[in-house]
């Protein structure tokens, strides 16, 4: 059903096949979680670009959510497709990128797992937490309080999993 709406949104085909390679990974980030809600999983991943059919900027989590919104999905998916920027985004961080005012971190295990998921897949292809921190120092003017929280994200998704 989500493709579906993806494609009846005119999302290009690349930020599906992106949202397809992001709920394979954030499954597998949820199979450390037995407790993680899976199916909340799959249908916040691949509808977390769903922004991305009006806006490539980062308001497209905002544009996300209304979209997802009229077709009557809950405030666990919005949130998630709201949260998923980077390893989230503060108020104060969200005021100056023109953004509605409000925090935008991921709260919830889902919200973080779809979020993390999606930071460790460029394009279609597997990432690790090195690139994304070079790519982010590269395209952010102070990434340094992001890469802290994307850090912590990491620890507590997959290395507190990870064998020594």
């Amino acid at each position: 059903m989500e493709i579906e709406i993806l494609k009846k949104e005119k999302t290009p085909e690349n930020v599906i096949a992106h949202s397809i390679a992001v709920c394979k990974k954030a499954s597998e980030i949820a199979l450390n979680f037995p407790e993680a809600d899976k199916d909340l999983i799959r249908k916040g991943a691949l509808l977390h670009d769903i922004g991305r059919s009006k806006t490539h900027g980062i308001s497209h989590a905002v544009e996300g959510r209304k979209i997802a919104q009229q077709y009557g999905y809950g405030e666990d998916v919005l949130n998630i497709i709201e949260r998923h920027i980077g390893a989230g985004i503060t108020k104060d961080e969200a005021k100056k990128l023109g953004l509605p005012e409000k925090s935008y971190v991921p709260e919830t295990l889902e919200e973080k797992i779809v979020a993390h998921a999606d930071n460790l897949i460029s394009g279609t292809k597997e990432v690790d937490v090195d690139y994304v921190i070079k790519k982010w120092r590269s395209r952010m003017d102070e990434p340094e309080d992001n890469i802290k929280r994307l850090i912590v994200m990491d620890n507590e998704l997959i290395k507190a999993f990870e064998d020594d």
